[in-house]
């Protein structure tokens, strides 16, 4: 299975954060999923490196807008790079080639890639499949979100979203939702 990963491009090796993506893509490597992701730094590379170091495909979803915006280019564990023009296209294809998606802690950006995925499945511009929120952070985001503006969000609507403590348990439900 394709199993898409979002999350900010912050963390550093050496650190917690990144340590945690690293582990994550390790068990979805072991599980035999091919690990999708942005492709660059921080969580990307990170579960890039922890995918590809445990044998698995790691295909980074690359873009020229990002890379005219911020000096990067894909970190060395991606096997295969899906390039894109804009960052509109690199999301599309991260939310509809995957079968699941995991979005670790993030910003501005990480929380694009679950609005978006979750809003199309909500629609039924695609089809349903996992999307688990890892931490207590989008857990607390979607609490305040559910609890001041859950009028306008239906409890089946909320039923797309998942939550899970830390990556382990979130590639286990990936798992037991496949």
């Amino acid at each position: 299975m394709n199993i898409s990963v979002f999350g900010g491009s912050q963390p550093k090796p050496g650190s917690l954060a990144y340590e945690e993506a690293q582990i994550l893509g390790s068990l979805l490597a072991q599980r035999g999923h091919t690990v999708l992701t942005g492709g660059y730094i921080g969580t990307m590379e990170a579960v890039s490196r922890g995918a590809a170091e445990a044998g698995g495909l790691v295909i980074g979803v690359t873009c020229g807008e990002i890379e005219r915006w911020r000096d990067v280019s894909p970190n060395r564990w991606v096997k295969e790079e899906w390039r894109k023009q804009t960052l509109v296209e690199r999301l599309q294809v991260l939310i509809r080639e995957c079968d699941a998606a995991i979005a670790l802690p993030g910003g501005p950006g990480t929380l694009t890639e679950i609005s978006l995925m979750w809003n199309l499945m909500i629609v039924e511009s695609m089809r349903r499949r996992p999307l688990v929120l890892v931490g207590s952070g989008w857990q607390s985001v979607f609490d305040q979100f559910y609890t001041k503006l859950g009028t306008y969000t239906a409890d089946k609507q909320r039923e797309l979203v998942l939550f899970a403590k830390d990556g382990k348990t979130a590639a286990e439900m990936i798992e037991n939702t496949l």
